[in-house]
This record gives C-alpha cells, structure tokens and sequence, in this order.
C-alpha cells in the first residue's frame, strides 16, 4: 500500500474491506455465528471430563436450534428453509469456535440429515426431517468400517430383504464389517444411517447383490439403551475432539421395515423386487455419494476456519510477546520484526487468504447445485463440483493443519500450555486430514480425473480398467482449465508467453507458472502410464509406480484452481487499498508455492537459477511489505474475542 492509500485507508477500515471479501456471500451468516460462539463461550476447554464436555456439546447444540441454522441445509417442502450456503457457512464459523461441536454439528445436521435429505424420498422427509433439525431424532452415519474406510463399495455390512416379512436384516457378517469411528454412536444417537451391500431376489430370481445403499436403522431406545441385535461401544480416548462420542456398531440380524431404505436411488417392492433409475452399478453408487458432497465441503471449510483461527492466534502474541533488544536500543523486539518469524507465518497468513476465497466457490457452486430439482442437475456440472472439492477439501484441511502446528510452535512455551488452546487446537484439527476423505485418496481422485475428464463409458471400469483406459488414451489427454475466467485469461493473453521474461509479481506470469506445471505432471503421469498398454504389462504395478506422480498432479491442479480463483476474487474488489494489499497477499502465496517447490521447477527448466534466487528475495521482501499490515490480515478473519481472548496474548 502507498502512503497516499494509507492517509485515506485506517486499519479499521481496511480490516472491514478485507473482511467482506473473505465473509463472502453468507457474511449474516457468519456474523450470527460470531455472536452465538461469543455468547455461549464456544470455546475448546481442558478442564472438563469427558462426559461433562459430551454433555456440553448436546447442549451447545441444542441451543443452536432456534437460531435457525440447522433448519437451513433442509429443503423448505420438507421442513427446512432450503439456503444450503448459509448451512454450510454456519458450520464452518463454528471452526472459529470450538470444533466439537463442529463435528457435533456436522454428524446430525449434515452427514445423517444430509442422508435423509438427499438419499431419501417424501415418506423418509415426514418421518424424519423435522426431528433431526429439532434434535428429537438424533442420528449417526453409519458408513466406515473397521476393515474399510475409502473404498466404501466394499462394504461388507449386508441388508438382506426378506419378502416374507417385508424387512430387511442388517447383520455385521465379519469382525471387520463393524461399523468404526462413527460420531455420535458412543452415546448420543438413537438412529444410524447405515451404509450396507443390499441383497434381494424378486419372484424367480436368485439373491444377488444391488451394491452400497443407505438405510435408516433404530439403535438405541429413548433411554440410551441398545436395542436387540444391536451392540454399540466407545472408541475412548482420542487425539482431540473430546466433545465428540465416536463410537462403534455392530449389527445381529437386525429387522428393520422395508420402508426404512432410503430409496431415491434404488428400491426394492414388496416382493423383493429391485429397481432404480440408474441401471449401472458404479455408476448408481457415485451418484448416491455424489449427493453427500456437502459433508466434505464442510469438513474444508471448517477445517480452514481452524486455521485461521491458529494463525490469528500466533500473529497476536508476535505482536505483544518480546525477545531480545535491538542494536542501540534498549528495547526488546516484538516477535513479529524477526524475518524468519514472519517467514514462518505470514505465507500460511497468504494462504489462508487463498483458499478461502476458493472455499467460498466451492460453497456458492455447492448452494446452486443442491437448491434445484436433483434429477435436472447437469452431470458435468456435479461431476465437476465433486473434483474441485475433493481437491480443496485435500489442500484446505492439509493447510489447515499446518498453520495449526505452526502456530503452536511459533508460540513457544506458551503455544503448548492448554489454557492458550493451540495444543487443544493441533488435537483437534489433526483428523481432518483423513476423515471425509483421506487427503491422499482425495489427490490421487483429482488427478485420475483430470486423466479420464470422467468419460461417460468410464463408469463400469475397475482399477486396472481404468489405467488400461489411460494408457490407451494418452494422445487425447488434455488439460481441463477452469472455464468462464474472463480476468484470468485476459491477464494470460497480457503476460509472455515464457514466464522467465515477465515479471513475476504479473498475475498472468504466475498463472501462467502453475498452469505450465500442471500440464508438464499431467502428461508425464499419461505417459508413464502408458506402459499399462503394453501385452505383458501389469497393469496394477503400473499404476502403483506411477502414484507419487498421481499425487503430485493433484497438488499443483489444487494451488492452480486456487490461484485462479483468488485472482478473479481480487479482479472484483472495488477499492483500491484493499485491492493493493490483497495484490501483495497473492504474490506472497505465489512466490511461497513457487518457494517450496523451487527444486522441481528448477529440474524442469521452468525457471532459471537468477529467477530461483530472486523468488527466494521475493519472499522476504514480500513478507516486510506485509508485516505493517499484519494485525489488519488476521482481524479481517472474523475471529469471535472471545476466542483469542488467551493469557499469553492478554499478557504479551
């Protein structure tokens, strides 16, 4: 920022600017939350025992209810009011909070709700909605299980129907088909969304298997206790989220009414008859998980709130806490005027800009999708949204996580004491990089995607089908870009097209940078699996040598959309000092990336030594412009007082 735009542009000022750009569309919503988490002290706390701090979050809970925001992820035919963003959006804040009740939340409203909503039909909605916003029906999601967690279409919990009674019978078969780190199912929850291979026969035909449904199963009375057949137990002690009851289920022939399978996708008559409208079988499976997505959007969302709430937390006591003095000065430094503390958290301060921008596409694109008629949804379009937010959910919550830890660490002493709650924080935020999709898996899902564009007759293959199908296909495989960019592609066409002989901070060269990369690891990946093609290749090893590659597309597709998205963010703010400052926070997330992943560019020949070298004085420099500003980036995440409201930061 210049001087001219500092006369003009108080910090107060330009924290509300920066903070209607990150809020985004749901900034009511946001500011709801705010005020709920400062009212009810929505804080993570060590001096509770695990029943006081369970009991707390069913209360916590409760007392969300006539807010209104449980309401809002259910459709207004069916009892609810139908703004999935603002749905979404309230969980999300509560990450500034405490994220137990996060996860709390998320389980009975968005994950089992979510299933009553999206998998079932009108008899499911008047039977169930209603209870699960007002939390008469407290529910679980019944869909991991101890021996299979990703790969969920080899379920082994069986639904057997029986047309002599018009049930079905849930039984868990084998040791590892019980069901496993299930929120909710420990204590609270009296019905379970229950994920399980079903199996039928109509009239003359033998039973066979349909594939993965839902089915909605009682499993406790209104007691607390088990109902016959049904065995639930604790998972104990975990690494965080003690406010959580994750629990285990195992099933013993339980009868449950035919009515109870959550049918929008497949349906089984009175006679045992199966029908659905989806005649394929993966295909039915990835449509019925595809109506689930809203979970892992959330679970990114409110993961990077927890970020930011770790940042915000480490740069505030930067600002107070001091060591060692200056040269010719008796005063000691604030901890924020060392470079390499700066280097340590204004990057992770420039990506959490990033990629809550890029969260609030995700969001936006999530509420137009799921608030029409789901049978007139565009497959291109969901298939697409499904890629870009596994991709965000996987770079989000791994950002999360380590801005968490570094911000413990860049507090010292302090940082580590339970009472400053980053130690409590780090705890909590640590699953979220393996639940609702191990980040991993989510990676390697992006790239075989930008591989395979999701062709249509790609539906049916298994694994080695599908590394056959690339390696067949290599000469076709294309780069998908983000489309309908006006901004960003007018930066291309403004910047050279050799990135070594523009300027750097040129938002078109940095597009430029990353795209170049992704296309180089995406080819590269086709042709190292093209060798699957060959008639004496193994095909399952091909694929297995060729998975860092895999993982390694999936990263630079994640930093490119997010780039792209941040500077079409940037494009539109109408003001000119929040526009400079946010110009110099994306060149600070760019030169970092660049920064971190200097020696594959280097190896590639994407950039040359003098430019390596000045990318390394770019960061400092960058983290010097932005360090006058340092209290204005965090305050503009919309952190609750309450929640920094800490003794290391209240006493420097």
């Amino acid at each position: 920022m210049t001087g001219a735009d500092a006369e003009h542009t108080t910090a107060t000022d330009l924290t509300d600017l920066l903070r209607d750009v990150l809020d985004g569309r749901w900034s009511a919503t946001r500011d709801a939350v705010r005020a709920h988490i400062a009212a009810d002290d929505v804080v993570p706390r060590s001096d509770l025992s695990i029943p006081e701090y369970r009991a707390r979050m069913l209360e916590q809970m409760t007392a969300m209810v006539p807010l209104g925001f449980p309401a809002d992820g259910f459709a207004a035919s069916h009892g609810g009011t139908g703004d999935v963003g603002a749905a979404v959006t309230a969980i999300e804040t509560l990450g500034y909070g405490d994220l137990s009740l996060m996860v709390k939340a998320g389980v009975q409203w968005g994950l089992f709700g979510g299933a009553i909503e999206n998998l079932g039909t009108a008899r499911h909605h008047e039977r169930y909605v209603r209870g699960t916003i007002d939390l008469d029906v407290l529910g679980c999601f019944a869909m991991t299980e101890t021996g299979h967690g990703s790969n969920v279409q080899a379920l082994e919990t069986t639904a057997t129907y029986l047309p002599e009674t018009g049930e079905f019978e849930i039984t868990s078969p084998t040791a590892s088909a019980r069901k496993d780190y299930i929120g909710g199912a420990a204590q609270h929850a009296r019905y379970a969304a229950v994920f399980a291979q079903l199996i039928t026969a109509g009239p003359g035909e033998e039973q066979q298997g349909r594939g993965v449904h839902c089915f909605v199963v009682r499993i406790r009375d209104d007691d607390g206790n088990d109902l016959p057949g049904v065995t639930t137990s604790d998972c104990g002690r975990k690494g965080g989220l003690p406010g959580v009851d994750n629990g285990r289920i195992v099933f013993d022939h339980v009868r449950i009414p035919r009515d109870d399978l959550l049918n929008r996708y497949g349906d089984v008559a009175a006679d045992g008859t199966y029908s659905s409208p989806i005649e394929s079988v993966n295909r039915r499976f990835f449509t019925m998980l595809g109506t689930l997505i809203r979970g892992r959007v959330t679970v990114g969302a409110a993961a990077g709130a927890a970020g930011r709430l770790g940042l915000a937390t480490a740069v505030k006591y930067a600002l107070v806490r001091r060591q060692f003095s200056a040269p010719d000065s008796d005063d000691e430094l604030v901890l924020l005027d060392y470079r390499t503390h700066q280097r340590r958290l204004l990057p992770l301060v420039a990506r959490a800009y990033a990629f809550a921008v890029a969260q609030n596409e995700v969001v936006a694109e999530l509420h137009e999708l799921q608030s029409g008629d789901p049978s007139e949804a565009d497959p291109d379009a969901v298939r697409k949204l499904e890629v870009k937010a596994a991709a965000i959910k996987a770079g989000h919550t791994a950002l999360a996580s380590q801005a968490v830890s570094q911000a413990r660490e860049a507090c010292g002493g302090a940082g580590y004491l339970d009472e400053n709650r980053l130690s409590l924080l780090r705890g909590d935020i640590d699953v979220f990089t393996t639940f609702e999709g191990d980040n991993l898996i989510l990676r390697q899902l992006v790239a075989k995607n930008l591989l395979t564009a999701y062709a249509a007759d790609m539906s049916d293959l298994d694994a080695v089908g599908w590394i056959r199908f690339v390696a067949s296909t290599v000469r076709d495989i294309a780069l998908e870009k983000t489309a309908a960019r006006q901004v960003v592609q007018t930066l291309l066409d403004d910047s050279d097209e050799d990135p070594e002989d523009s300027d750097l901070t040129h938002p078109g060269t940095q597009l430029r940078l990353l795209r170049n990369r992704e296309d180089h690891l995406l080819r590269t990946a086709a042709a190292r699996m093209q060798r699957a093609s060959a008639d004496d290749a193994d095909a399952q090893e091909v694929f297995t040598e060729t998975q860092d590659h895999l993982i390694k597309v999936g990263d630079a597709h994640i930093e490119r959309i997010v780039l792209e998205i941040f500077v079409d963010v940037i494009g539109s703010v109408e003001d000119r000092a929040a526009r400079t400052v946010l110009k110099r926070v994306r060149d600070l997330f760019v030169y970092s990336l660049l920064e971190e992943d200097l020696g594959w560019f280097l190896m590639h020949r994407h950039v040359s030594v003098e430019r390596a070298k000045a990318i390394r004085r770019g960061v400092n420099d960058l983290c010097g412009t932005l360090r006058p500003h340092a209290d204005a980036l965090v305050d503009a995440f919309g952190v609750p007082d309450v929640a920094l409201d800490v003794p290391m930061i209240r006493h420097g």
